[in-house]
């Protein structure tokens, strides 16, 4: 067998009933999470441009848009969801691959099950499987794919879209074959739009592109009988440099990448969460204000200045990529949620003179979760503090406790408290439910 038809085996024939249970679980954690930032999100004039535009499209109403009361076709919900979800970069996190594989593989499940009437127990298993084919293929690839420029959400993430989606409506593994094989000819995504609307785009294209290749495989297009591993295939095309099938293919449903799936405490690049850990853990422990800082300097893994070398971000989206204006802003806010991603908030002058006193010193021995940090005070004083795990990493995951908080902040943001808790139980009960009815209704705005 190629390898793609390797893949796709281990989706088509997955029992949903035989995966472990904390994949379930951890699969209604991630939905909450996308839903509450998605409704964050669809708050914001970034949200606008792309609802604006599917409201116009007048397409048949077939699938939701979170935040809003619009409902629309399959691929357009998914590319709205996912640009949602993936807006203010507060979406989960693969280690080491940076791949965000929520924001392509719910959109896309969640599309193709309101249509199908999946039930709950289906749906959730459609994601884990969905995830861990884009956390497989990402770790295929890492690091040569990501450093040639590509970004792995878009490119990685269509395939397990595709995967998620396929697994909703049936497929069987040559049907999911040749759903991969057309999503994965639409792998696309580069990192320069990092700090734009083009970020977040990758992701819904991705989620887009996988929900319309599973629909397409359903009836009857074909594709690639190894979009992955071909001569001149996803790795041999887009990784030229190296791939690992060892890393794609050992253990399918034993060893599970979706183990090293993290969500973020901090709404920006996670490579820069472990500073912000450390300067906010510092301020509030002496007590920190902007005046007395001289200097921040940290020791950091290569990815914070390669990823997040932004020196003087001119908007907000541009801050996020930014590690001086997060840990400007964790000193002087002591947070780093999405308002402190603001256009004001990067061109606030305490912020900005914070900023201009952040250094960073890469250290290859450091992790990518892993930070030393030093503040230095004008009147001579230092305080060192050394970060091993930053919270949110699988080292030190975000607890369900946590979660709840972030979900009620965000979700009430749009969602009076009623219909926020009402969600927070449809989802936490999924499990259960004959559909997704209930999720894709609380989701919305009500109609009017």
């Amino acid at each position: 067998m190629s390898v793609t038809h390797t893949l796709a085996e281990f989706v088509a024939d997955a029992e949903d009933g035989a995966l472990p249970d904390w994949t379930i679980h951890e699969a209604k954690r991630t939905l909450l999470n996308l839903l509450a930032i998605s409704l964050s999100a669809s708050r914001s004039d970034d949200a606008k441009i792309i609802i604006d535009w599917a409201r116009h499209e007048g397409c048949h109403e077939r699938a939701s848009i979170v935040g809003s009361d619009l409902r629309t076709s399959q691929s357009t919900a998914a590319l709205v969801n996912g640009y949602l979800c993936h807006l203010q970069d507060y979406d989960d996190t693969h280690f080491p691959t940076v791949l965000h594989p929520t924001a392509p593989v719910w959109p896309a499940v969640l599309a193709a099950a309101e249509e199908a009437g999946a039930n709950g127990l289906a749906t959730l298993a459609a994601f884990v499987l969905g995830a861990e084919t884009a956390c497989r293929v990402a770790i295929s690839v890492h690091p040569w794919h990501y450093d040639a420029g590509w970004h792995i959400t878009g490119t990685a993430g269509v395939f397990g879209a595709a995967a998620g989606a396929g697994r909703v409506l049936g497929l069987e593994p040559r049907e999911l074959v040749a759903a991969l094989g057309a999503a994965g000819t639409r792998a696309s995504g580069v990192r320069e739009v990092f700090g734009s609307h083009g970020k977040p785009l990758h992701a819904g294209q991705a989620a887009s592109s996988g929900v319309q290749a599973a629909s397409w495989a359903r009836a009857g297009f074909t594709a690639s009988d190894d979009i992955i591993g071909g001569r001149r295939g996803f790795w041999a095309v887009l990784s030229p440099a190296g791939h690992s099938e060892e890393a794609l293919l050992y253990d399918l449903g034993e060893r599970w990448e979706l183990r090293m799936n993290g969500l973020k405490p901090y709404a920006n690049g996670v490579v820069s969460h472990p500073l912000q850990d450390a300067v906010i853990e510092l301020r509030n422990a002496h007590e920190l204000t902007a005046d007395q800082v001289a200097s921040i300097e940290a020791r950091v893994h290569p990815l914070v200045p390669e990823l997040m070398g932004k020196t003087d971000p001119r908007v907000g989206l541009e801050g996020k990529f930014s590690f001086r204006h997060c840990a400007a802003a964790a000193l002087v806010d002591g947070a780093g949620h999405d308002a402190q991603f603001t256009d004001e908030k990067v061109k606030d002058p305490v912020i900005a003179a914070v900023r201009k006193k952040v250094l960073a010193t890469v250290d290859e021995s450091v992790r990518e979760d892993e930070v030393y940090v030093t503040i230095k005070l004008t009147d001579g004083t230092q305080h060192d503090i050394h970060v091993e795990h930053a919270t949110g990493s699988p080292e030190n995951p975000m607890s369900d406790i946590v979660l709840r908080a972030k979900y009620d902040a965000l979700a009430r943001e749009v969602l009076t408290a009623e219909r926020a808790d009402e969600l927070w139980h449809a989802v936490w009960t999924l499990d259960e439910a004959p559909d997704v009815a209930a999720v894709t209704e609380l989701m919305q705005l009500p109609r009017k």
